[in-house]
């Protein structure tokens, strides 16, 4: 993988700085399951209220079932589809609204980011490129694999290893090839008071 590490104010752990979203995916090579599962298993020790652990995660590969993956393929908005064809994991993360005892769970989309983040700072130590999705359609994907009411689709993620630089089609070098950036530290950090910019 060619490094798009982020330029930190301060040093952070090296599968955070180098994690970033590309799109240019190898299709011709599978992510091996045991790679999967060691993402999920991030996922699964990610924190939650109560321990209640409201996450799911559907996940497709294109290679052990085509026909289900291109199933979930086809919910994703049009712009989407012209680079995610070449993931080789599609995946969905699901958010449980309740708690077993029927109370709304007002917390449950901020803990299943928190897996799907734990999940995606582990795929990036193994070598993998993660990109999260907000285009898709909830409706027809939830219709098409029968996803209960009480669980919100958030998020469709796509996995795999990045196409070497040399590969990349030319209509998304630019984009793969963009520098990162992120907002001031001071802009985003508050102590003492809102507004008050983190020294």
């Amino acid at each position: 993988m060619f490094e798009k590490n982020a330029h930190t104010q301060t040093a952070i752990m090296d599968a955070l700085a180098q994690r970033w979203s590309g799109r240019a995916y190898d299709s011709d090579r599978p992510v091996e399951r045991e790679k999967l599962l060691s993402m999920l298993e991030a996922a699964r020790w990610a924190p939650s209220c109560f321990g209640y652990q409201p996450w799911r995660l559907m996940v497709w590969d294109r290679r052990e079932d085509f026909q289900t993956w291109h199933r979930a393929f086809d919910c994703l908005a049009e712009s989407n589809r012209a680079w995610a064809c070449h993931a080789p994991l599609l995946m969905l993360a699901c958010a449980d609204t309740s708690f077993a005892d029927g109370r709304p769970n007002r917390w449950c989309h901020y803990d299943t980011g928190a897996a799907v983040m734990s999940l995606s700072t582990q795929a990036t130590a193994l070598g993998l490129m993660v990109h999260q999705m907000g285009g898709f359609d909830a409706k027809k994907i939830r219709s098409e694999f029968a996803i209960p009411e009480s669980f919100d689709c958030l998020a469709m993620i796509t996995v795999g290893y990045q196409l070497p630089q040399d590969q990349i089609p030319e209509e998304f070098l630019e984009r793969e090839l963009s520098p990162r950036s992120r907002r001031d530290l001071a802009e985003s950090f508050f102590e003492g008071t809102w507004g008050q910019p983190i020294k």
